[in-house]
């Protein structure tokens, strides 16, 4: 099974990366962008299956660990809710495009709150395992 999964990730590695070429290749036309929508769509998608199945895979054999991904998952619906409340969305400083809406405008900023968050977690995980390592080895 090992060997299915590892050769399926190789092969959607493969295809990430040919459908990053074609963008380029194409000058980001209309046409290679909507294609590398589509693909990240499909690995949302696939994404999402893959977390359904390995957690009704997970219920049948330990129902009890339910709990442990419902608190993962309230934590990550109040971490966004977070996000969404300090977001802004003010409009862009000298954008002269097409109008964006309100809402756009909220969603795009809670998007880059998300990222910030992401960027301090992942700071303080390494800073975190270098003092762990450090306190553990003395």
């Amino acid at each position: 099974m090992n060997k299915i999964i590892k050769w399926v990730m190789w092969a959607l590695i493969a295809v990430g990366v040919a459908v990053t070429v074609y963008v380029f290749a194409t000058d980001f036309s209309d046409a290679s962008i909507n294609a590398m929508l589509y693909w990240a769509y499909a690995m949302v998608g696939a994404a999402v299956v893959s977390i359904l199945g390995g957690l009704i895979a997970e219920a049948k054999v330990n129902p009890k660990a339910l709990i442990s991904y419902a608190i993962v998952l309230v934590g990550a619906a109040v971490i966004i809710g977070v996000a969404y409340v300090l977001a802004p969305g003010t409009p862009a400083i000298g954008y002269n495009g097409a109008p964006v809406t309100d809402q756009t405008l909220k969603l795009t900023d809670t998007i880059l709150n998300l990222t910030y968050f992401a960027l301090g977690a992942s700071a303080l995980a390494i800073l975190g395992s270098i003092v762990w390592g450090a306190v553990k080895g003395k």
